[in-house]
């Protein structure tokens, strides 16, 4: 196979196979399909490896016109993909006469590899919406739609500074396809197409069928309103998601009818504000502000810098590190602002189109989203396949069958996700992802954002430090009301910002505005910034301060690779430039003089970080060339800044705690702050040690390493050696990197404990989580939709605090932004789950007590030639009661308390097998003991038609009928005995499974469906005591008979099944241990007697050249990991 890698985090990689068709093959695939009257055809539909295997021969994929795709995933998921030719001849421009000549100017760029000559064809697939293009000299498929990541800064500057030809843009308008990104709504008759053809719903076609022509048309019509009922909740679902989904694309969709034919390497020209970008683009004249909030779920404007002109020979995103996204103007954002440079007019040149840039990511996460890995559906479907054997070898085989597999499954399963959608909309969390609800009920994993999420969304500006002399002054409040004198600090915090103006306010990040309205200035007149080239001129409303305003004159943006910002400012009137900085304090003091840093700094900065304060240090150096680097800076001081946790975060993190689910931070901020934030909250409890681990990267001939150091808190410290959960480890994004990359194999046993990660990157976010799903975590994850998209996503069960468009990918978002929707959910998951459970043993076993009961009378039809079955047992108006209180048992709601365990998660698991096999042996038990007793009685006749109960004394006469029933009633003592024994214990098992506390609650308080269970046994009691035409009563020993079911029923149900303990017990004794991987990681680091290492350092064995990639919206870090590496064909 060759291996086919995915583009995105959201697609999992891909082995790629080649296939060529044959005429024979085909002919005789017809032939069969003809023959099967469409069955082949439909296993194929199923199966799409088993339609190319048959129709195909393995081939090169050179010369593939068939290629088979597989996941690598546990799934193993098949795709057939037929290999397209694109004819380059007809634009009529290309001189193929020359060989060796070059149609893109871009020499590095695959069209160039990939077009075959003299016929100027180009071969492509096209996969999850990327066209993919066969390089002929690597013999690999290659993404295309992008310009190359191999180009350097200098090359992009000047291949594309003065755009394409017309040729050569006809070439890539033909073979990277249009620049849009359309969703269809697809049509009804489609979404129709695809359920009916379930194997659920075709099993349920072969039922009507067999049942028709058998003459139950009652029984075939209840089938018919359950499949319909199903299939038409299903596919609305689908329609209202197909429908959100194009109108959000649409939405954003506001661009020029000729961006359809944009291409990797045009030149755009940005002028004018409020504009939507068509496609992803590169900076590289004049600078814009844009907002991101279609990507990043967060509002606030993001300055964007021109490409720098140098002549370096990295690639243009490894020369720029993860700073490359300051440069890139993203699909899908808007340009509020431009500011042209001297050169002329803001301009771009096109980096990515259609689906292959960020908003086309988005989407394509949405369409294509990760497989999710629960049991429950495929062992429902396993457990219905596995009733089959039970009724192979009875008479009448096949209409057993339909009888044994209840048709109510599909519906009700349907019916009981819609119920608990409803709930958590009532409780203001939105679902897009219905079938993610039952999996919330298995979620053992948290992980939080800390800014927004477990903290309050913005900063309070508690105070500023300044340092002169190499030494700490006293601290100025900002609470006391004092106004800060003017100084170097004050400017620093005046001006070093990224904030702009727009519509007359000033905006930006939070943190930004609050430090300036710290410092009471205000925004200046706009014709002095107009005239100086100025971002922003702000001046003092009071006359205490000496000057007449700041202008700052270029502003470097905040990164968090670099870990900081800067500007330059001019005061007013004066020929003098100051350069201030501000930023991560490490990072700060590293560009200072030592000189001007005090001694004392780093245990300043610990007081305030592990009091949960957010420390931002200052610096500054007056400027005599504006072209001077930073470097050489005078420390200014640090500003604090305090964010506070929500009311509602202990008290939740208490409640995850108590129900022994793990609760893990995933951070931007600072390691310190976090640790405090973690302790603070109850995350991290007291009694507990945090060792935090460092990691470095391979430096020269050395290998990577990493380190291990005990935090120092004697109010938390505890015994060295203790096990358990009485450590946990924090580290930060960069080590973490680190251990992906050289330390594999330990970065399980660190995942096990670790519950604070820090200064994490998008991308790390959510390799962090997918890491977690690898160790059999099920894994929710908690964010404000800010840079949080990746990680919501892949989770399990992903929860948006923001109400941007970027909560469109999450499965959940919820309006009320704390962390309380968590247990929520989870409560609702719980209890989603078990009513999934509890209503398919009830169908099952209502279609197995149907099963038996049918079996005996087919016994009898057998002893006598007649059919002598009652449609009475499978009347329309019990199925109708049947499915009502089925529906509506799915309206108990979910307990208030998160029980210290989660429910079961498999449905083929020995609690319940064994609850339906006893429960079908109770039932087989009393139908048999009351088939036979019956007979026994002195007036029994074995058919005859009569109204009323015979007497010993007046024997009847033989009758025969048929199994619909006309108009003399067909009546049969068997029938009429077995059928109160089996709906009444129909109703006894609905009653047995209804089971509250602990995942829902109590019986009671679910009127809905105790009063159509009441009602529905007393339309049961009535038929059977009443005196009716064509109805025979048999009713002695039935209440004995009944209570023989009712309570072994319950005993099974409440003093085995359901007993924890008993189980518990059971699993000691045989030595049972749960496979997931963390619990294995748990025990076998239990033992480990030099675990959890405290101090020391580990060196890495092998060196990996590989480093994971994972990206968000900022696709392609540093490498191109959009090919198809051809290894070795098999």
């Amino acid at each position: 196979p060759f291996c086919l890698w995915g583009d995105c985090l959201f697609f999992a990689p891909q082995e790629i196979f080649g296939y060529k068709s044959n005429g024979y093959r085909l002919a005789l695939c017809i032939a069969g399909y003809l023959l099967s009257c469409g069955a082949l055809l439909l296993l194929f539909y199923w199966k799409p490896e088993w339609d190319v295997w048959a129709n195909c021969v393995a081939c090169d994929l050179e010369e593939a016109d068939v290629v088979l795709l597989r996941t690598t995933d546990e799934f193993k998921k098949y795709t057939k993909k037929k290999v397209t030719w694109i004819n380059l001849s007809k634009l009529n421009i290309l001189d193929s006469e020359k060989s060796d000549h070059v149609f893109i100017a871009d020499k590095v760029s695959v069209i160039n590899r990939a077009i075959r000559k003299p016929d100027l064809k180009v071969r492509y697939i096209q996969v999850q919406k990327i066209r993919y293009l066969w390089d002929i000299s690597t013999k690999q498929f290659l993404k295309v739609g992008s310009l190359e990541d191999s180009n350097t800064c200098y090359n992009i500057h000047h291949k594309f500074g003065a755009g394409l030809t017309q040729e050569e843009q006809d070439i890539r308008r033909l073979v990277c396809g249009p620049n849009t990104i359309e969703v269809e709504i697809r049509p009804i008759w489609k979404l129709l197409f695809k359920e009916i053809l379930n194997p659920f719903y075709v099993f349920q076609a072969f039922t009507l069928i067999l049942w028709l022509v058998q003459g139950y048309i009652e029984y075939s019509t209840a089938i018919i309103i359950l499949s319909i009922i199903s299939i038409g909740l299903t596919i609305y679902d689908l329609r209202q998601q197909s429908i959100k989904l194009h109108d959000l694309v649409e939405e954003h969709n506001k661009v020029q009818l000729e961006s359809r034919c944009l291409v990797p390497g045009d030149i755009l020209v940005i002028e004018g504000e409020k504009l939507s970008l068509p496609c992803d683009a590169i900076l590289i004249d004049g600078s814009c502000i844009v907002n991101e909030g279609m990507l990043t779920g967060e509002s606030i404007p993001v300055t964007k810098t021109p490409l720098p002109h140098t002549e370096n020979t990295l690639p243009w995103k490894t020369h720029s590190l993860e700073d490359y996204r300051k440069h890139v103007l993203f699909c899908g954002t808007e340009v509020i602002q431009t500011k042209p440079t001297g050169k002329g007019p803001v301009r771009v040149v096109v980096f990515q189109t259609g689906f292959n840039t960020a908003k086309g990511d988005l989407v394509r996460s949405i369409l294509y989203p990760k497989p999710v890995n629960f049991k429950l559906y495929r062992d429902a479907f396993k457990f219905i396949v596995g009733l089959q054997p039970a009724s192979a070898t009875v008479s009448m085989a096949l209409l057993l069958l339909t009888v044994a597999v209840p048709p109510a499954i599909p519906a009700a399963l349907t019916i009981g996700i819609v119920y608990a959608q409803r709930r958590l909309k009532n409780k203001k969390i939105f679902c897009i992802s219905p079938r993610r609800i039952n999996i919330c009920g298995q979620i053992n994993l948290v992980c939080f954002d800390k800014t927004g999420t477990l903290t309050e969304e913005g900063l309070d500006l508690w105070g500023v430090i300044p340092s002169e002399g190499n030494c700490f002054q006293n601290v100025h409040s900002f609470t006391s009301g004092e106004p800060l004198p003017w100084g170097p600090v004050c400017g620093a915090m005046a001006s070093c910002h990224s904030l702009v103006v727009l519509d007359g306010q000033i905006q930006g990040d939070p943190l930004d505005l609050k430090m300036f309205e710290g410092t009471g200035w205000v925004r200046g007149g706009s014709d002095y910034a107009q005239g100086r080239g100025a971002h922003l001129f702000i001046t003092h409303p009071s006359c205490q301060v000496p000057i007449e305003g700041i202008a700052i004159l270029r502003q470097f943006p905040f990164s968090s690779a670099l870990q900081r910002m800067s500007v330059i400012t001019q005061e007013i009137g004066k020929d003098r430039y100051d350069l201030y900085m501000k930023g991560a304090p490490e990072m700060v003091t590293s560009f200072c003089r030592p000189e001007t840093v005090p001694p004392n700094f780093s245990k300043e900065l610990k007081i305030y970080t592990t009091q949960g304060f957010r420390v931002i240090a200052l610096a500054h150096r007056a400027l005599t060339q504006r072209e001077e680097v930073d470097s050489g800076l005078t420390f200014l001081g640090l500003l604090i800044m305090e964010n506070r946790l929500k009311e509602e975060t202990k008290p939740v993190l208490e409640e995850l705690s108590a129900a022994r689910i793990r609760s893990v931070m995933i951070t931007g901020d600072n390691l310190q702050t976090a640790v405090t934030v973690a302790r603070n909250s109850g995350m991290v409890t007291r009694g507990t040690k945090v060792i935090l681990v460092e990691a470095n990267d391979a430096e020269n001939s050395g290998p990577a390493c990493v380190t291990w150091q005990l935090l120092e808190d004697k109010q938390f410290l505890t015994v060295h050696g203790e096990k358990g959960d009485s450590f946990h480890f924090a580290l930060n994004g960069s080590s973490y990197q680190v251990l992906v990359k050289h330390f594999s194999s330990l970065l399980p046993k660190i995942l096990v404990n670790g519950t604070i990660f820090a200064r994490m990157s998008p991308s790390q976010k959510s390799n962090l989580v997918e890491e977690f799903q690898k160790l059999n975590y099920y894994v929710g994850m908690c964010g404000d939709g800010a840079n949080d998209c990746g990680a919501l996503k892949m989770a399990h069960a992903g929860i948006s605090l923001s109400e941007q468009e970027a909560s469109v990918a999450s499965p959940f978002t919820s309006q009320i932004p704390n962390i309380q929707c968590v247990p929520e959910l989870i409560r609702e998951g719980r209890a989603a789950l078990v009513t999934s459970f509890a209503v398919f043993k009830y169908l099952t076993l209502y279609g197995l007590i149907q099963f038996v009961g049918t079996g005996l009378l087919f016994w009898v039809r057998v002893q006598n030639h007649s059919l002598i079955i009652n449609d009475l047992c499978l009347s329309p108006a019990f199925i109708f009661l049947n499915i009502l209180h089925t529906s509506s048992r799915t309206l108990t709601q979910a307990y208030p308390k998160l029980a210290a365990y989660r429910p079961p998660g498999q449905l083929i698991s020995p609690p319940l097998l064994i609850s339906v096999v006893l429960n079908v042996c109770f039932t087989t038990i009393i139908l048999v003991c009351g088939f036979l007793f019956v007979k026994q009685q002195p007036w029994y006749s074995q058919i005859y038609s009569h109204r009323g109960c015979p007497s010993a004394s007046r024997p009847l006469p033989l009758d025969s009928g048929n199994g619909t029933g006309k108009a003399e009633a067909v009546l049969s003592y068997e029938n009429t005995t077995l059928w109160p024994l089996a709906t009444i214990n129909c109703i006894i098992v609905a009653f047995v499974f209804s089971k509250g506390k602990p995942f829902r609650k109590p019986i009671y308080t679910n009127y809905i469906f105790v009063i159509l269970l009441v009602l529905q046994l007393a339309v049961c009691v009535f038929i059977l005591f009443a005196d009716l035409d064509g109805v025979t009563v048999v009713t002695s020993a039935l209440h004995p008979a009944e209570q023989t079911v009712l309570k072994p029923s319950l005993f099974a149900q409440d003093g085995i099944l359901q007993n924890r303990r008993l189980w518990l017990l059971i699993k000691a004794c045989f030595g049972f241990q749960s496979n997931s991987q963390y619990r294995q990681w748990q025990r076998r680091l239990a033992v480990d007697p030099e675990w959890p290492p405290v101090s020391g350092k580990d060196f890495a064995e092998v060196s990996k050249n590989k480093v994971y990639i994972n990206p968000i919206y900022e696709h392609n870090e540093g490498t191109q990991a959009e090919q198809l590496p051809a290894s070795s064909f098999r």
